[in-house]
Formats: C-alpha cells, structure tokens, sequence
C-alpha cells in the first residue's frame, strides 16, 4: 500500500487525485469519482468533494493508498 501524504486535512478527494497525479486534471478526477471508479474506505464514492483524512484509504484502478498528515 502506498502512502500520501497531505499538508493539512480535510482535503477534497478530486484535489488529492489531482495533486497526487493520479488523475491528468481535475475535471478528470469528477468523471471517475462520479463513475464510481474510487473507493474510499473500502466504499463506492461517487461525491467528488468527499472530505478525506488522515488515516483513510483510497483505492483507484486497482492501487490502494492511504492518506498520511
């Protein structure tokens, strides 16, 4: 499992896939959390500015990554 590391919390989950580049833009990261494509906690989210925090786990094409301050 990977680790991302955050400078403050809570942070809008299409941000942190933007700022991480695990997306190219942010419009990018809408459509795939709005598909359904993200897990967060081991849940289906679909709200893309889901508030995330230190401690949780994001899942996305197959990669897990858990959020660190």
């Amino acid at each position: 499992m990977k680790e991302i590391k955050i400078s403050k919390e809570p942070i809008e989950l299409n941000k942190l896939l933007k700022f991480e580049n695990l997306v190219a833009s942010g419009g990018e990261a809408k459509v795939i959390i709005k598909e359904g494509m993200v897990s967060l906690n081991g849940e289906v989210e679909t709200q893309v500015r889901k508030k995330v925090m230190a401690g949780d786990t994001i899942s996305f094409q197959g990669q897990d990554y858990t959020v660190r301050v």
